[in-house]
């Protein structure tokens, strides 16, 4: 498996980028990607609360946000899209869910990849595939399943 990774820091946190790399891989493994792009800025709550707003209607930071190209079909490019994690946002919620920091970084890079990917959690169905999907990635990374707390 094959991919770029730009990361970004708005801010010094978060996980080193081979870790970042590694994640994603992971991730694109499982769909058969390689050669894929993709740019993963991590953040302050600021820069995730702007964005969460102008982009979801809603006034908060938030963990991760997804933001896939729209390329036309007759352009050849693998750019997958952009990934936005704020910092403090899984630090707080790994702490809150009793889990370990790399573990939940790693859950937070394979979702926003799923969902870039055309994974979603729009309904029951739907956020079981997702689901089955994170927690069989995060098993073969020796992460636990993110959803047994």
């Amino acid at each position: 498996m094959n991919a770029h990774v730009e990361v970004q820091r708005a801010l010094d946190a978060g996980p080193a980028e081979a870790d970042i790399q590694h994640w994603v891989e992971a991730a694109l493994q499982h769909e058969q990607r390689d050669n894929t792009e993709l740019t993963v800025r991590i953040v302050d709550e600021a820069e995730s609360a702007a964005l969460n707003s102008q982009y979801r209607g809603k006034d908060y930071p938030t963990n991760v946000l997804s933001f896939t190209y729209d390329i036309p079909a007759e352009v050849e490019m693998n750019l997958l899209g952009d990934l936005v994690i704020c910092a403090p946002v899984v630090q707080r919620e790994a702490g809150q869910q009793g889990k370990a920091e790399q573990a939940h970084w790693a859950h937070m890079v394979i979702h926003g990849v799923l969902h870039l990917l055309g994974f979603d959690h729009l309904n029951d169905t739907d956020t079981q595939n997702m689901e089955q999907h994170e927690i069989a990635i995060l098993a073969e990374l020796g992460f636990p399943n993110p959803y047994l707390l």
